[in-house]
Parts: C-alpha cells; sequence; structure tokens
C-alpha cells in the first residue's frame, strides 16, 4: 500500500503579478523535479477567475516532504525562486488519497482498446498452446488445470481496466503471486514466456499501434520479473494486495 501523500497550496495571485509567478514556478519546478522525495507535480489556474492558482505536488510521503526535501539544499533554492508568493498562500495542506479513483471514458482502457473479453480469451487460449508445445516451458506448466487460461485471461483483463472478475473469483494480487512461490523460475524462461505471449499476441488480433503494444509489454516485463522474485528461495508470501491497475504509459509507482 503506497504511503504517497498529494500536497495542495493554493495561491491568490493579483493579475498583474501573474506573470512574474508563473516565471518564478517555471524556475522553482527544477528544485521539485531534482528531489527524490517528489513524484510529480502541476501548477494549475482557475478558469473562471485568473487570479486563483493550485499547485499539486506528490512527495514520496508527507514524512519525505518535511523531514527531507524541507530540509535540503533543494528546498532552499525552491524557497528563494518563490518567497515572494509566500504571503498569496491560501491554503497549504497534505492530502492522502482514497480508494475513490479511475479514469472517465475519454482515454479507452487498454482492455477496451485490445477488444475486450474475448481479445483476452482468444490470447491466452493461442499462449497456452504455445506453451504447452515449448521445450522450455513446458515442464513449467505440466498438468496445467483446464480453466488455468481463462483464469489468466480475467487476470490480464482486469490488470488492463477490464471487470474484477479475478478479484471477486480468484484473489488479488497477493493470490496470484503466491502461485510462483517456490517454481525456481529462471530468467530464460521469463524471456520466453514474455516473448510467446507476444507471438501470441499477434496471432490473436491484438493491436499492433506502438502505444498499446509498449503498454501491454511494459505489464508483461514488470509482472514476469516480480513471478521470478517470488518463485525463488528467499522470498516470503507477499501480503495480499489489489490487482494492479495498468494504463497507458502508467506503472506502479518505483519502490527500489
Amino acid at each position: 500500500m503506497t504511503a504517497e501523500t498529494v500536497e495542495y497550496i493554493r495561491y491568490r495571485i493579483p493579475e498583474d503579478r501573474s506573470a512574474e509567478f508563473l516565471s518564478a514556478y517555471t524556475r522553482a519546478a527544477a528544485q521539485l523535479a531534482a528531489a527524490p522525495q517528489c513524484v510529480d507535480y502541476e501548477l494549475a489556474r482557475c478558469e473562471e477567475d485568473f487570479e486563483h492558482y493550485v499547485l499539486r505536488i506528490t512527495w514520496t510521503s508527507t514524512h519525505d516532504h518535511t523531514e527531507g526535501f524541507r530540509k535540503s539544499e533543494l528546498f532552499a533554492d525552491f524557497l528563494a525562486e518563490i518567497r515572494a508568493y509566500v504571503g498569496d498562500i491560501e491554503e497549504m495542506r497534505h492530502y492522502k488519497p482514497t480508494t475513490v479513483r479511475g479514469t472517465g471514458a475519454a482515454v479507452p482502457t487498454l482492455y477496451a482498446w485490445a477488444g475486450g473479453e474475448e481479445a483476452f480469451a482468444r490470447l491466452t487460449s493461442v499462449f497456452y498452446e504455445k506453451v504447452l508445445r515449448d521445450d522450455l516451458l513446458a515442464p513449467v506448466f505440466e498438468g496445467l488445470a483446464p480453466e488455468h487460461a481463462s483464469h489468466v485471461a480475467m487476470w490480464l483483463a482486469e490488470v488492463f481496466g477490464g471487470p474484477a472478475t479475478y478479484s471477486e473469483t480468484q484473489g488479488g494480487h497477493g493470490h496470484m503471486v503466491a502461485k510462483h512461490l517456490g517454481r525456481g523460475i529462471t530468467e530464460t524462461q521469463r524471456r520466453r514466456w514474455v516473448n510467446l505471449i507476444q507471438d501470441a499476441a499477434d496471432e490473436a488480433g491484438l493491436p499492433t499501434d506502438a502505444e498499446f503494444r509498449s503498454a501491454f509489454l511494459a505489464y508483461l516485463e514488470w509482472g514476469t520479473r516480480l513471478a521470478v522474485y517470488f518463485s525463488g528461495p528467499d522470498a516470503k508470501p507477499p501480503a495480499e494486495q489489489p490487482v494492479p491497475a495498468w494504463g497507458w504509459g502508467v506503472a506502479p509507482p518505483y519502490r527500489g
């Protein structure tokens, strides 16, 4: 579960100072971009009242912000740029994200773009036919349950923005990861798995545009590398977590 916090700083800047204010924050943003505690930031201007601005900064945690960034040399340089506008702040608080979040229909999910439930069913059907004929992977999947392909189809569908069928019928991320415990998956096997499912995506007719395939492959790389880790001798069962939600060019927060 992420410890990230979102800081909102609301300003009221008179129109005759707005150009200088934006210029100051353009310079100050370099310090935010360089801060290891900063995930992202955005300065927005109100359309109904041009004097109102909101700066949104996502920090790795409130503690990292207050005890890390604010006590660093970067903060001194940041403050030097925007000090003249501190008196114009109307609110400055930290907020924790809630579970109420999502995306609107303006941007299709990867699930919808791929072709929905039928596309992922075709994908896993073609894929596991390949797996069972592959000399490197067939031993790993020996005794494959008949429903395995459909379960993986549900999993991928949910990851890419489809219905939460896997969570409702099988479990969350921890449940999927736990299936790899003790299996001793090798890097060579992982790469073969990734290559075969990409070939299966071609044969199953999934979209071939660069945007979709790059997001699709990004998840495959992320997920299979976790599988290798959790299949190792020192891995411990993970805590129960929700199924990851993958979008266009989006990945879970970096945790080194």
